[in-house]
């Protein structure tokens, strides 16, 4: 099957690695494996995104699906967000979310969870649903599900608004890339006003990457914001499938999905009060202090969503913020809500009365190198433990964790090392509390990686 199942999702480039005849044996396969883990599949609520290949997708998966005698549920166009808000509001047993999130035109995929908006990762499922596939065992069946056609919209959109809301509306840009935040924005409207870049739908991408993460995609915002000459509160730039967000500030800088945590954070905690955060490993050592600050309980915890959204259900955590742009609301499901995050930012500059640069300025305490990949030779694994030994045979007194990869932090820098989970390269994420230190540091270990 080409590997097209990941560690989170299924994915693959249509046609080659993704075809109609796969889709449907999922179909048939999540009905199969939910109900063979003593439980129950008998309505799925199934939504989409605007590539090209999506509705052939679509057709075959719930083809299988019904076929296997579940319910479908059409909710139709929406973002990934909305999905997981659809599957817990409508109490159902499951949901897919076709899409390929930041990837080019040619892939498409599907985003599995449970009840309760749970997902359904490599670790909880997905391999066992890859064997269903692969051996055709599905559980035998006479019945036909139903299919059924459900607006979430004006729920998601009533659902957000009571999550947060500014007394008064800002007026900010968002790059929307073609993409399904054009959908996940819908939930803002009252709310808050904006500017559009690329806001027509269009599953082709014309215009740039859907990535946020790939910063030149952010140029056009940032030349938008900056030629306005204060005319925007802030930017904002949605990924493919709307289940990231990254943030400009009102002079179009890019903030780190890292330090919009903790303002977040910061915000949330004056509600709940010794709430419990959760932040990813290659966060700054500010988003910790900004936490405990705040009365928070901090809790790192590895790179991506289904694992954190486990320890957040684990933890009964509120909040968690990825470097990588993703917000998961407790009050979503246990999932993220880009509208939520927007919301909430918009929230505080108007409570507090300052531009955002303002209130993320003394998040920028630190300086990171931001995560650089380096393709390598032989074992990931081996390449890390290489880093280790050398680093701790150089520097003494570091305080190792293996919580996600290594991480090793000293009195003045810290950093973090990661194998990808499907390509031979090594992810460094290093900060230090100067900017010589921090490239002094990052080279050095960049050496030790890079051989």
């Amino acid at each position: 099957m080409a590997g097209i199942f990941k560690a989170y999702d299924i994915r693959g480039i249509v046609g080659k690695e993704l075809t109609q005849a796969m889709a449907y044996k999922i179909g048939r396969a999540l009905v199969t494996f939910l109900r063979r883990k003593g439980g129950q599949c008998r309505n799925v609520v199934v939504g989409r995104d605007v590539r090209m290949h999506t509705e052939p997708l679509f057709a075959a998966l719930v083809k299988g699906i019904r076929e296997q005698g579940a319910n479908v549920m059409d909710i139709g166009k929406v973002s990934t967000p909305m999905s997981y808000f659809a599957n817990g509001a409508l109490n159902v047993d499951a949901s897919v979310m076709i899409t390929a999130s930041h990837n080019t035109a040619e892939w498409n995929g599907f985003k599995l969870c449970r009840r309760s908006a749970e997902p359904i990762s490599g670790k909880t499922g997905l391999k066992d649903i890859e064997r269903i596939v692969e051996q055709e065992a599905f559980a035998p069946t006479t019945q036909l599900g139903t299919l059924t056609r459900k607006n979430v919209l004006a729920a998601y959109a009533k659902h957000v608004a009571k999550f947060t809301c500014p007394k008064r509306p800002l007026h900010i840009a968002i790059d929307f890339a073609n993409g399904m935040g054009i959908w996940e924005a819908q939930a803002l409207k009252g709310l808050m006003t904006w500017d559009a870049l690329y806001g027509t739908p269009d599953g082709w991408f014309p215009n740039h990457a859907a990535d946020p993460l790939t910063y030149t995609t952010l140029k056009d915002v940032q030349t938008k914001i900056r030629d306005s000459k204060g005319h925007y509160a802030f930017g904002v730039a949605f990924d493919g499938d709307a289940d990231r967000a990254g943030f400009l500030d009102e002079k179009g800088r890019i903030i780190p999905g890292d330090l919009i945590t903790a303002l977040i954070a910061q915000d949330l905690l004056e509600k709940h009060k010794g709430a419990k955060i959760l932040y990813d490993v290659r966060s700054s050592w500010a988003v910790k202090e900004a936490i405990e600050k705040a009365g928070g309980t901090a809790i790192a915890c590895p790179v991506g969503h289904s694992g954190i959204k486990q320890t957040m259900r684990k933890e009964d955590a509120v909040f968690a913020g990825e470097v990588s742009a993703h917000y998961y609301f407790r009050d979503n499901y246990v999932a993220e809500s880009q509208a939520m995050a927007i919301l909430t930012v918009a929230s505080i500059v108007e409570k507090k009365g300052k531009p955002l640069s303002e209130l993320i300025r003394p998040l920028r305490k630190y300086c990171p190198s931001g995560e650089i990949n380096s393709h390598v030779n032989g074992d990931p694994q081996d390449v890390i433990k290489n880093v280790l030994d050398k680093v701790l045979t150089k520097e003494k007194g570091g305080k190792v964790s293996t919580l996600d990869g290594v991480s090793v932090e000293f009195q003045n820098w810290w950093f973090n090392v990661r194998c990808s989970n499907t390509e031979p390269i090594v992810r460094l994420n290093l900060e230090a509390k100067s900017k010589a230190l921090m490239t002094e540091k990052r080279d050095e270990v960049l050496a030790i990686i890079r051989g």
